[in-house]
């Protein structure tokens, strides 16, 4: 076999796309199922969302993190809200010159005429995701003093270049599939 052939042999190449929820778990547990069978070494993952529920995003990261696969991530569009967490799984992580990423603080609606308590309970459940995603957030990008504060209060954004000076990414790299490589939707 060709040596630059056998390099990219039990390299995979997947899209994730959507709302980050039980339904994204469950589609990555099966998929990460195949990988181990199929003896897949490097995953690359092309990852599509603006978000979803932070439990879900915390498993996804907690999960893939552990698996003895080396997971290569890409943005090409928007990776914004806990699907930031999941693209951190990454062991190496990438966005097109055009993508953006979105962090924030965790948020919920209450019911019209909630009580005193259902409130604290709700609050105490937001402070605890937000200690939950910073600190993974921390660990592994060098956000400055300026972005913690729009972070505290608002959106944070980023461009795929300013991405690469915090160290959300490696590089700024395309997507791009080995030609008469499988791509497989998850």
């Amino acid at each position: 076999m060709n040596k630059d052939l056998e390099e990219f042999a039990d390299h995979a190449y997947f899209t994730l796309s959507g709302d980050v929820n039980s339904d994204m778990v469950r589609r990555v547990f099966d998929a990460a199922s195949d990988m181990t069978q199929d003896h897949i070494s490097t995953a690359h993952i092309l990852i599509q969302s603006n978000g979803g529920y932070v439990s879900d995003g915390i498993c996804l990261y907690n999960f893939l993190s552990q698996l003895p696969i080396r997971f290569v991530m890409y943005n090409a569009g928007a990776v914004a809200s806990i699907a930031v967490t999941l693209f951190l799984a990454g062991n190496e992580r990438y966005a097109s010159d055009t993508a953006r990423f979105m962090v924030h603080k965790s948020h919920a609606t209450a019911s019209p005429g909630a009580r005193p308590d259902a409130l604290k309970i709700i609050v105490d459940g937001l402070r605890a995701d937000d200690l939950r995603t910073e600190q993974i957030l921390r660990e592994h990008v060098q956000l400055s003093e300026a972005h913690w504060q729009v972070h505290a209060y608002s959106d944070l954004h980023l461009t795929a270049q300013e991405a690469l000076a915090v160290g959300l990414i490696d590089a700024v790299r395309d997507f791009a599939p080995p030609k008469g490589k499988r791509l497989i939707n998850i």
